[in-house]
């Protein structure tokens, strides 16, 4: 068993977010996610990449690359938005299912709700009620089941600080509701410390249910700082609490190996949420990553 390193254009600045527009072309994140070590890649906001699957082989072939997953958000509390998500990830999953990739990365449609964005990293119980937590999962459960039956694709569900499952206890009430045949849990470990959990943790709670792995740091005094001063959730993303692999809290080496004992076969992505006007820094960042895992095995 192996774990194989990935990256995606999120470690550039290039979001799912509205509002934040990407500051690079593709062809030269593309080359510096090859340059800086990396052989897989997860696909970024539709669009972003060439969605022509002829166009985005012969892009990611000349530099190694092999598409893994996508990142799709949903307004899952919404449920007249579920058929309209699910349709949305069946458009990214037929692009992914062209091109040998095996997961949609299904996410709440996090960063929308202000009170969501100004209290992230800093909440305890959930906004949600019983009963929008029942179309909340079944929101998940319409579109993996989708995503399954049509297209043979697996759904990792992804956590996110400022969005409606932050939490760990968010998370677990999310898991509790959901058909685990179909949904496994795309853990974030940078997302999952600002939260207030533990990922290593995390990982023997939850056993089986982790199915995907986005690896990102968080730094333990910029997250406190951001917590004491009420930093919303942008605000904390520009200030750094997404540092650099190995340079915060997270306990990657036990993530690693609790990961191998239950049988991880498969890819994690790098991820560094970052907002920055540095525009060599993401290139430097991915490098140092790079290194941080080849250090511990990876």
């Amino acid at each position: 068993m192996a774990i194989k390193v990935a990256s995606a254009p999120v470690s550039w600045g290039i979001y799912e977010f509205e509002g934040i527009e990407p500051k690079y072309p593709y062809q030269r994140v593309l080359d510096e996610i090859q340059q800086t070590g990396y052989t897989g890649i997860e696909l970024g906001p539709y669009g972003y990449l060439p969605t022509d699957p002829a166009v985005l082989r012969q892009e990611l072939g000349a530099r190694g690359l092999q598409l893994l997953s996508a990142f799709v958000p949903v307004k899952l509390v919404d449920a007249a938005a579920h058929e309209a998500g699910a349709e949305a990830a069946l458009k990214v999953g037929k692009l992914l299912a062209a091109l040998g990739a095996q997961y949609i990365v299904l996410a709440d449609d996090n960063g929308s709700v202000p009170e969501l964005v100004a209290k992230a990293g800093q909440r305890t119980g959930s906004a949600l009620t019983s009963a929008q937590w029942d179309v909340f999962a079944r929101g998940v459960n319409l579109v993996a089941r989708r995503i399954n039956d049509e297209l043979g694709l697996k759904v990792a569900f992804h956590h996110h600080c400022a969005g409606y499952v932050e939490t760990p206890v968010e998370a677990a009430e999310l898991l509790a509701r959901t058909d685990d045949q179909l949904v496994g849990l795309c853990l974030d470990t940078g997302h999952w410390h600002y939260a207030g959990g533990d990922a290593a943790a995390a990982i023997q709670e939850l056993k089986g249910r982790v199915t995907y792995l986005h690896l990102k740091d968080c730094h333990t005094e910029i997250a406190a700082k951001c917590r004491a001063e009420g930093k919303n959730y942008f605000e904390a993303v520009k200030a750094g609490v997404f540092c650099a692999l190995g340079e915060g809290e997270v306990d990657f080496p036990a993530v690693k190996a609790n990961m191998l004992a239950l049988g991880y076969d498969g890819w994690a992505i790098v991820e560094q949420d970052i907002l920055t006007d540095d525009l060599d820094a993401p290139k430097r960042f991915s490098a140092a990553n790079r290194a941080y895992l080849k250090s511990i095995g990876l």
